[in-house]
């Protein structure tokens, strides 16, 4: 189609006619190093999979967990480009320059907001390796996302020798913006829905993958990020499961978490959020519980093509030295998105020459129109699902994602950091089913796929020079074993965190992006080992356990370049 010149069709994509060169079987094969699968998701809370306490059905991934182990203390950075950052680099965010997000980028050296040069990729280091690697799926790390600008922070010059998906944060499923072969901008086709697409290509490069050498793999899911995108005939199959409404279902998930072992009875479930209703006093539980409908189809469908990659890794014979890791990239997410604003009109040549132009002009924000030419509707009492919709599951289910803790996606109280880790090496892991309660963090993934694959990590890449990376192996842990290490750091937004043996020390901002010196005195301090959930906090009880980690944060602030902030400190006093 002329229309559509510059891109190519994504069902084009599949056949492999948009493709990077098959790996040659010439290359030295490496024999008993194993595969590597990184599998993260969007936006899903704490116990949003059957295995850490859910509803919704996902059996594939509690099958991980059945045969592997579940990390029931292991953290995200709190946001979408600072974890995928995090979890690429085994860097703090703000050392890998992602403090915030890839579409901001400020002059300060945390918040440049586009893949430092002095961080190195997995895929990098383990291409140097002799591994091949592959990615499908969000992207998120990279300034440029329209192909005019520099490429050199886009997937395949990070070290993937293979890419398909999305340059930006989020867009339709049916439509995606900024959707990519290689480097090649391409169009979705027939049926195209964007969480089978990325399973679906996932098993084509598993497939396609020569016997000998081992792989290196990262999975990025936009499930279950907004907009609620699903097929209805996955939405009809939790028909009915939400009408009973937040409040039982949150202590449904709260009474399974227990029986299952992920919290212990000095977890209690916290409040619900002064700012929801109880579900009796709901005016539109119909529309409300549509939302949780399409939100559990969307997670749903994400297993189900999980479970069609478990089934390439068995017919190729890969899966029993294959290191399978699962984890999200944050809490759930309580933002909005019932504006009846809409976002700069297209003019008829973005409207053709689409998938990433709305992007382009309101990144993150909704389009107009879908591609079929209906307007796309958003607001109180849109039923979710379809092309032509663009909502979220709100505050109200959010907090039910993020059972039994409190606050969201942004913050670094544990509803905003605390999310799953499943582990699977039927090779390397004998033990089964088993939970793992050590402190850990995305920053530890490279340190411990470097440790079990014995390859080395990079003092000088590409002429650049290399940070070292702060994780730690997971390997003494797979063994139920201690991690040593001092502490765990984050900051988002002016959120501020640390986690030192069984304390952690915790604040947030009154307003995003702006902090004041009221903000700078309100810590919060909590025994984690007795209050899991953060309901009781002891500052004023140890103002010295205060004191000795908050200069701490600081110390560690200055050092990993979470400080200076880019936006506003507000002196209250002038």
């Amino acid at each position: 189609m002329k229309n559509l010149i510059g891109y190519k069709s994504f069902n084009m994509a599949l056949l492999g006619l948009v493709s990077a060169p098959v790996f040659s079987q010439n290359s030295q094969p490496i024999q008993k190093m194993p595969n590597i699968i990184v599998i993260l998701c969007d936006d899903m809370g704490y116990s949003d999979i059957g295995c850490f306490g859910s509803e919704i059905k996902t059996p594939n991934i509690d099958r991980l967990a059945a045969n592997g182990l579940r990390f029931t203390q292991f953290y995200n950075t709190a946001r979408c480009s600072p974890s995928r950052a995090s979890l690429l680099t085994g860097l703090y965010p703000h050392q890998a320059g992602m403090g915030h997000l890839s579409t901001e980028n400020y002059k300060e050296p945390g918040y440049v907001d586009d893949l430092s040069k002095n961080a190195v990729t997995m895929a990098e280091v383990f291409k140097q390796a002799g591994y091949a690697t592959y990615m499908t799926g969000k992207w998120h790390i990279a300034r440029e996302m329209t192909g005019t600008g520099d490429k050199s922070n886009w997937p395949l010059q990070r070290g993937f020798q293979r890419y398909f998906g999305t340059l930006n944060g989020s867009g339709s499923y049916y439509d995606p913006g900024t959707l990519i072969s290689n480097n090649t901008f391409i169009a979705p086709g027939k049926d195209f829905y964007y969480t089978n697409a990325i399973s679906d290509t996932t098993v084509k490069f598993i497939r396609e993958h020569p016997n000998g050498k081992p792989f290196f793999f990262y999975v990025a899911y936009t499930a279950a990020h907004w907009p609620l995108h699903a097929p209805g005939k996955e939405i009809a199959k939790y028909k009915g499961i939400y009408d009973k409404g937040w409040d039982t279902i949150r202590e449904q998930r709260f009474i399974k978490l227990r029986k299952l072992g992920i919290i212990d009875e000095n977890c209690i479930l916290t409040e619900r959020g002064a700012e929801i209703p109880a579900w009796k006093d709901e005016p539109m539980k119909e529309w409300q519980v549509r939302r949780m409908e399409v939100y559990a189809a969307m997670i749903d469908v994400m297993d189900q093509g999980i479970g069609r990659i478990i089934s390439a890794l068995e017919q190729k014979g890969e899966l029993e030295n294959t290191l399978i890791f699962y984890m999200q990239d944050n809490g759930g997410c309580a933002e909005p998105q019932g504006s009846d604003k809409l976002t700069v009109p297209l003019t008829d040549e973005q409207k053709i020459m689409r998938p990433f132009s709305y992007e382009a002009i309101s990144i993150e924000k909704r389009p107009v129109y879908a591609r079929d030419g209906r307007f796309v509707r958003s607001g109180r009492g849109v039923m979710s699902g379809d092309a032509d919709t663009w909502t979220a599951y709100g505050v109200e289910w959010a907090n039910v994602s993020n059972t039994p803790f409190r606050l969201y996606k942004h913050w670094t109280h544990e509803g905003g950091i605390a999310s799953p880790l499943i582990v699977q090496w039927p090779k390397g892991i004998t033990m089964k089913g088993e939970l793992r309660k050590q402190p850990s963090h995305l920053i530890d993934i490279m340190a411990t796929c470097i440790d079990i694959a014995g390859i080395d990590y990079p003092k000088q890449f590409n002429g650049n020079t290399i940070q070292p990376y702060e994780g730690k192996s997971l390997v003494s842990a797979f063994n139920n074993k201690e991690i040593k290490r001092d502490f765990i750091f984050w900051e988002h937004e002016g959120n501020r965190a640390i986690r030192k043996d069984n304390w952690k020390l915790v604040s947030r901002t009154e307003k995003i992006k702006k902090f004041t010196e009221t903000d700078q005195k309100m810590w919060e301090l909590y025994d984690l080992d007795k209050d899991p959930s953060e309901t009781v906090n002891l500052a004023s009880k140890y103002p010295e356990k205060v004191k000795e980690l908050s200069e701490k944060w600081e110390k560690e602030a200055l050092r990993t370049r979470a400080k200076p902030w880019p936006w506003q400190v507000i002196n209250e006093g002038k």
